[in-house]
């Protein structure tokens, strides 16, 4: 709805905060923002492309909050001490959590909330394809940038569609997600990230709890306590007939009740992920051929096995892969698709998360690299604050190499490109992974760009 008075977004550059400004604009809202990368001059693109919606970006000081001002969106990440934060106060303006305005769109929609500890983006991808093509008109609010919004010439997070469906990726780590009361909840798995499989599972249900209706993935054994009264989707799901699987490089396949299905994305988990957004289509009236060919046009997420390109008889893939459970399913997905040898650059996303999952993640990477495999970690990526720096990715690569996997250590992460590049050979797969830190999918253009001159 328009009007005189705006909505101002404090960090307006981070994933859920951009997600809701674009909405608001979208709606015909006055919409301002600031962010302190944009101050630091980093992140301008991204700056460039809200501003071409309307939205104007002003210094993170206070200086966009006036009189005209109705409402301050913030997100946790914003300290009380933010000089924003006092100049709501002193004018008056409401002061909104990131996760209240979110809430509030739950509410006013026919909401599907897509929750777990991995491939959320990817699920809300896949139901929003389905939606649109059953000529739904849904609106979206996600984590990952969806590659058929870029294609529209937007950021790709956020769109606000005419019809009365909203799908939205509701995050756990921050357990906000206990506040979304949706139409339809799907829990996907729960594995150990930014909080430990207990809290994850306390989280969850009070989130199970809210939601009218409850869809579980059948395969999870971690999801077995929260089965009674919820629908199931999953391989092994006997209502529907799931069969005929087919695991490739850069797709998969399957048939439901005698019905082709192909996934442009590849590994097992890809096709639970596929099934739990038939499974709530199917319920919210979409016919199974509509699911089908809705599924077939899926294009992705933006750094959800992306490929960059090949060169030399060699792929590079851009991931987002970081915690344990997704570092072993795209490796697993590359060695189930019959791949060449893996050689795979891994930044972990943080100082604290890297202590968290240290033991995991070695485990995972332990499990899923083969002898002819090849790792390289550069140091872990630090993302600002007051934190204690007590652990390297060398501490990996070192426990790694103990294992008698080829890992290496590298304190600059340009440093690779080269030695990396100089092993190419055709068959290779390139895999870049990592989260929080926007340059990676920088790192592996460039890491391509290199192996193109070879």
């Amino acid at each position: 709805m328009s009007g005189s008075k705006k909505i101002h977004f404090t960090g307006i550059g981070g994933s859920g905060m951009s997600a809701l400004s674009q909405i608001a604009a979208m709606e015909g809202r006055r919409v301002s923002g600031s962010d302190r990368d944009f101050d630091n001059s980093r992140n301008l693109g991204f700056k460039a492309s809200l501003e071409k919606l309307g939205i104007k970006i002003f210094p993170q000081d206070g200086s966009g909050i006036d009189g005209d001002t109705e409402e301050v969106a913030v997100s946790t990440a914003i300290e009380d001490s933010n000089p924003e934060i006092a100049r709501a106060r002193a004018l008056g303006a409401r002061l909104t959590h990131r996760s209240e305005l979110l809430a509030s769109y739950v509410d006013n929609f026919k909401t599907i909330a897509v929750g777990g500890t991995s491939g959320k983006s990817t699920v809300v991808g896949m139901v929003f394809t389905i939606l649109e093509e059953a000529g739904l008109s849904p609106s979206v609010i996600t984590g990952g940038p969806l590659v058929a919004l870029k294609e529209r010439g937007l950021i790709g997070n956020a769109w606000r569609g005419k019809g009365e469906i909203l799908v939205i990726e509701a995050d756990e780590s921050d357990g906000t997600i206990e506040k979304y009361r949706p139409a339809a909840g799907l829990i996907l798995n729960i594995s150990k990230d930014h909080k430990d499989v207990a809290e994850l599972k306390r989280i969850f249900a009070q989130f199970a709890k809210n939601a009218k209706k409850l869809y579980l993935n059948a395969d999870d054994p971690e999801l077995a306590g929260f089965r009674d009264g919820a629908e199931l989707f999953g391989i092994e799901d006997s209502r529907l007939k799931i069969e005929d699987l087919r695991l490739e490089m850069f797709g998969s396949g399957f048939k439901m009740n005698g019905l082709d299905f192909r996934v442009p994305a590849p590994g097992a988990y890809n096709i639970q992920n596929a099934l739990a957004a038939v499974k709530v289509c199917l319920d919210m009236g979409v016919p199974l051929e509509i699911c089908a060919a809705g599924l077939a046009k899926y294009k992705g997420v933006q750094r959800r096995f992306e490929l960059v390109g090949e060169a030399g008889g060699a792929l590079v893939v851009d991931d987002y892969a970081h915690n344990p459970a997704k570092v072993a399913a795209v490796l697993g997905a590359l060695h189930g698709a019959g791949g060449g040898r893996i050689i795979a650059i891994y930044q972990p996303h943080g100082f604290t998360p890297a202590r968290h999952l240290k033991k995991e993640l070695i485990a995972a990477f332990a499990a899923n690299l083969k002898e002819e495999d090849i790792l390289f970690m550069p140091e872990i990526y630090y993302v600002g604050g007051t934190v204690a720096k007590d652990i390297s990715s060398k501490d990996f690569v070192d426990e790694l190499s103990r294992l008698g996997r080829k890992a290496f250590y590298f304190e600059r992460r340009p440093d690779i490109i080269s030695e990396a590049a100089g092993l190419a050979r055709p068959g290779d797969i390139f895999l870049v992974m990592g989260a929080r830190d926007w340059t990676l999918s920088d790192f592996a253009r460039d890491l391509f760009e290199r192996i193109k001159k070879r």
